[in-house]
């Protein structure tokens, strides 16, 4: 289910999707094969020997299948007869759209701030998601009649969002555009760059989708998993394509930067008053704090550019100096691997796939079988097969690693964040069928702690150490360097590129408030630097000489993933859940005579998450002469209004066990006329 908390018009009902597919490639005609599951679809290529699309027939894993024979479901969803949590909300208008059930509220419609038209000449940027938090990037480049989309990513749930499977870009701004919409460009192949794909492409027009090799291989592994969905459209690029024209006055080309997986592209949209340059997440390979050669190569282009505009990521912007280069973490982690005289074990993202890459050289050099684990990291190690970028005819089945012995074993594990059901953490708690740990076992875990994954991470280091294993943390050496440049990194990439106008993006508000001092600090003027909002609109105007922020906003309220169904509905939802979570419920079942306005009988209660009930017996007890009392009460008349009857028990009732207990449970009452 998709909810939007602005609870905005057009697309406010729930439309129900099937669930993923859990088995990539299933039951699809297929023409390349490999041990995950079967390949096969057309994809457009774009190179430097043709300024058209030239369409091939590929034998590269693809998403969607050309003769896929296509399923029609239908959800049918039934309305409650009684809705007490939202009596007082306004009337909602009903639209059936390819059979699904749309809802929009009144109040949704209302909320909505006109923005207005985009004047000749200017140039319309709206960050619709990545820049109040980490993940969900989006940004949509506005020109004349054309909009290109820069990623499509989502943010994996909080605190605040509790049972929601993800959260999504807002785009309603663009689906209410289109039309106008010439294509998505992917700047890699993150899931908070492209996991939101198979929720938004109808939205966005199923427009084409333009992205370097192995970001296109990722989009398609993901897309599978929802095989009723139509084929997309994927236009790769060549890392040496000059400009490309999108639309009638914009132009892309990506240019090559630092991040932690394959094919990793900054974005230049010419327009007709300059460039814009979108770095996506960038850091800056070094030694010592003095940049590789190849990071001057990929930015010496920028020296003959007219740079309008500069927005550049801002994740690590609160960390000072320089972050460690690869080279050192490959290198101490290979050692470590030379010299462990038991089995190695070793936990990284499983997006990491540079550094994966080395692991699996690594493996082949010393002579170990390589056994991979994790759902994620195995459909990553495919792509890595299909494109030959590492001989994996050294990696094994993990059924088949108690033939060798324990010295000629490596595990490449998902879990160095904690994660529930990931390879490791399994491992941790003796629940995993294959891999039990042993005093003998050296552990590394590759990888930082994500903020609010502290007690995860701590619990499994917890279970790990139980088993006596020799842990290795990037806290005890040099495991682990983050894809995101910190301020040093960052300050470098600023002098190499001349721009006019800075807006950070990519981090929580603060992030780009230490990023904008950053660009004030090295003499760009306070004018010329926009801190936006998810669904601020900034112009360019007056022929490229000023930028603005407009004070109307696109639609931006939170847009979630939640389970199969699409749609939007109020906060509600959610605040029920938090409630649920912090003080439980309370349910009240109570039977009247109609004739008599009495209780039939004493009224049921049933309490989850609340109190004990067996030890809270005078509670219960003062609880049931409340109920009475107050059905007596109210009881009065010819019919009975139960919704009246009912909110009061629920005011009675949570005012008096707030009293008792201090807390405030869920109270539902049941009232039944007899």
């Amino acid at each position: 289910m998709i909810y939007n908390q602005q609870n905005q018009n057009n697309h406010g009902g729930r439309k129900f999707i099937p669930k993923r597919n859990p088995s990539f490639g299933q039951n699809h005609s297929t023409t390349h094969h490999t041990n995950s599951g079967s390949f096969s679809a057309t994809t457009h290529v774009v190179n430097t020997n043709t300024k058209s699309f030239v369409a091939e027939n590929l034998n590269r894993p693809e998403t969607l299948l050309a003769n896929q024979t296509k399923k029609k479901l239908i959800f049918v969803r039934k309305s409650p007869t009684h809705n007490n949590t939202n009596q007082n909300n306004p009337q909602k208008h009903t639209v059936k759209k390819h059979g699904v059930r749309k809802v929009t509220s009144e109040v949704a419609t209302k909320k909505e701030q006109v923005i207005p038209a985009l004047a000749e000449g200017n140039i319309r940027i709206i960050p619709l998601g990545g820049v109040e938090g980490i993940g969900q990037n989006m940004t949509a480049i506005e020109y004349g009649d054309d909009i290109i989309v820069i990623d499509a990513g989502i943010q994996f749930k909080t605190e605040e969002t509790p049972g929601i499977d993800y959260i999504l870009p807002n785009t309603k701004y663009l689906e209410q555009r289109k039309g106008k919409i010439r294509g998505l460009v992917i700047t890699h192949g993150h899931l908070d760059h492209i996991g939101a794909i198979p929720f938004v492409m109808e939205s966005l027009g199923n427009c084409p989708i333009y992205t370097r090799e192995f970001g296109a291989l990722l989009i398609k592994k993901r897309q599978s998993e929802f095989p009723h969905l139509p084929e997309l459209n994927i236009k790769m690029i060549d890392k040496n394509t000059d400009f490309l024209p999108i639309g009638t006055n914009l132009k892309i080309k990506f240019f090559g930067i630092t991040h932690a997986i394959p094919d990793s592209a900054g974005v230049i949209i010419a327009t007709p008053h300059g460039d814009i340059v979108c770095t996506g997440d960038v850091r800056v390979d070094n030694t010592n704090g003095t940049p590789k050669e190849k990071e001057f190569e990929q930015y010496k282009m920028f020296k003959d550019r007219k740079v309008l505009l500069l927005m550049m990521d801002s994740t690590g912007i609160e960390k000072p100096g320089w972050g460690i280069s690869e080279d050192l973490v490959i290198s101490t982690i290979d050692n470590i691997v030379k010299n462990v005289t038991g089995r190695i074990i070793i936990a990284t993202f499983s997006s990491q796939v540079e550094r994966i890459l080395h692991f699996i050289r690594m493996s082949e050099k010393y002579g170990k079988k390589l056994v991979i684990e994790g759902r994620s990291m195995k459909n990553n190690v495919e792509i890595i097969k299909f494109l030959k970028l590492a001989d994996t005819k050294h990696i094994i089945d993990v059924k088949d690693m108690h033939d060798y012995p324990p010295h000629k074993l490596m595990i490449l594990s998902t879990g160095a964040q904690g994660e529930e059901f990931a390879g490791l953490m399994r491992m941790s708690n003796n629940t995993h069928k294959e891999i039990k740990l042993n005093k003998t076992d050296t552990i590394i875990l590759s990888s930082s702690v994500i903020p609010g994954n502290e007690r995860a991470v701590a619990d499994l280091k917890d279970n790990l150490y139980r088993h006596d294993s020799k842990i290795i943390t990037y806290t005890d050496t040099d495991v682990h360097a983050g894809g995101h440049g910190k301020r040093s990194e960052l300050e470098w990439i600023h002098r190499q590129i001349p721009y006019k106008f800075f807006m950070p993006y990519h981090g929580h508000h603060y992030m780009l408030k230490m990023h904008a001092e950053l660009s004030m600090n090295i003499g760009t003027p306070k004018e010329n630097i926009i801190v936006p909002d998810n669904g601020s609109v900034v112009e360019i105007v007056e022929n490229g000489s000023k930028i603005k922020m407009l004070k109307e906003k696109a639609p931006s309220g939170i847009v979630m993933v939640d389970g199969f169904s699409v749609g939007d509905v109020q906060e509600v939802v959610i605040r029920d859940r938090q409630m649920l979570a912090q003080d439980g419920m309370f349910v009240i079942i109570a039977s009247i005579d109609v004739n008599l306005g009495k209780l039939k009988k004493s009224p049921d209660i049933i309490s989850r998450g609340f109190v004990y009930l067996k030890e809270s017996q005078d509670l219960l007890k003062n609880t049931r002469i409340i109920i009475k009392r107050t059905i007596e009460e109210g009881a009065i008349g010819k019919p009975i209004n139960f919704d009246m009857l009912k909110d009061a028990i629920t005011d009675n009732v949570s005012r008096y066990l707030f009293q008792e207990t201090a807390k405030k449970p869920m109270v539902i009452p049941v009232v039944i006329g007899v």
